[in-house]
């Protein structure tokens, strides 16, 4: 697994109590949210996880937004995530897997995009990274589609998703769902007309049962090498160092520099192994693992899967048309060949994957793959 490479993080330690100040003063002024140990409020708004007034999102007191190295692809959606723990009750850290949060806490996803119109026509685009600054985010030119709810129970975590109505005014609890029609329009000009889905709660639990022999609803992205990142919200200090010092996260963290690191995909001053494995990791690795819903694939995406188990070189198990006439999964130095990209690349609901979460390709994450795949050496006989 990745390792952060970052020499000077011993400089953190000194200024814990200023970091923990600068954090405290960036607190929002709308009123905190309470605890819900039962209820599953019909509107979006009960939760007081954020407000919307005046083409202004705000968020509560208390509640702490973060974002990932290399976030999931959601159809070139924006998200804004955020998590809420009462009375500020700390996580327990871990290094490889999610973090322990207490009972109570609200963790919240909210998928957004950029207008292609003045007027709302369902026409969409995509571009630079919005979200909020100083506890709010102006809504001018956005459109909010849908906001997805994990709230952490005495039995376990509980997914609800709410969809945003006409006037951005309030979200609706929609557990069967909802199908959107939009068009996305690309950089280049061209539009694409796709059916934007609001899963339903059950596929929002079964996404987010990571492990198949449990089938419990996990976290995927509150994990130490997707949180593991130069802080959006309060630089220039890293984010989870920010949260350690906050007191978001407790436990035995360790020696800093060994804390678990994903580089983000777009970056290209990392190298392209590990962009390729970290977009592999977010997108994919939740199914596909050893002990995963996918694990009659054989295939394996986590960070430290190689060979065979990683795909290189490996024959389909279950793929069926899904295969689309390519024999392994990777095929070194030959990303045409590769079932992986061909799978990335259809738009085809019986073979395209991830299953869930996407309607049309995306294309930069597709070449990134087919360079890793390209530059791969070897062959496979």
């Amino acid at each position: 697994m990745p390792r952060s490479t970052r020499d000077e993080r011993g400089w953190f330690h000194q200024f814990i109590p200023f970091i923990a100040l600068l954090l405290a003063a960036c607190s929002a002024e709308q009123p905190g949210p309470t605890d819900r140990p039962d209820e599953n409020p019909q509107y979006l708004s009960d939760w007081n996880m954020f407000a919307v007034e005046d083409g202004v999102l705000t968020l509560s007191e208390g509640v702490t937004p973060y974002d990932l190295a290399t976030p999931l692809f959601s159809d070139y959606a924006l998200k804004l995530r955020t998590v809420w723990t009462p009375g500020g009750a700390p996580a327990r850290y871990d290094p490889d897997d999610a973090f322990g949060f207490p009972v109570g806490t609200v963790v919240t996803k909210t998928f957004f995009y950029p207008m292609a119109t003045q007027e709302w026509t369902g026409a969409v685009t995509y571009g630079a990274e919005h979200t909020v600054e100083n506890g709010a985010m102006a809504l001018d030119g956005y459109r909010l589609i849908e906001t997805r709810v994990l709230v952490r129970r005495e039995g376990g975590w509980t997914a609800l998703p709410y969809v945003w109505n006409d006037d951005q005014s309030q979200a609706t609890l929609k557990r069967a769902g909802a199908i959107m029609p939009l068009t996305l329009f690309r950089p280049d000009g061209r539009g694409e007309d796709f059916a934007y889905l609001v899963p339903d709660a059950n596929q929002c639990a079964a996404c987010h049962a990571s492990d198949a022999r449990t089938k419990k609803i996990k976290l995927l992205g509150l994990k130490a090498r997707h949180l593991n990142k130069a802080s959006t919200f309060d630089p220039p200090f890293n984010q989870l160092e920010g949260w350690m010092a906050s007191g978001l996260i407790e436990g035995d963290i360790g020696d800093a520099a060994l804390i678990p690191q994903n580089a983000d995909w777009s970056d290209e001053t990392a190298s392209l192994e590990a962009r390729a494995r970290a977009y592999l990791d977010v997108n994919c690795s939740h199914c596909h693992n050893p002990n995963g819903p996918a694990d009659t694939s054989g295939l394996d995406l986590e960070p430290g899967a190689s060979g065979p188990a990683m795909g290189a070189c490996k024959s389909p198990i279950a793929a069926g048309s899904g295969a689309g006439g390519r024999r392994y999964g990777i095929a070194p130095g030959a990303p045409d060949q590769s079932i992986l990209v061909f799978r990335m690349e259809t738009d085809d609901p019986g073979a395209m994957m991830p299953e869930l979460g996407r309607a049309v390709a995306h294309e930069e994450g597709v070449a990134l793959i087919a360079a890793w795949i390209a530059a791969m050496k070897g062959d496979c006989g």
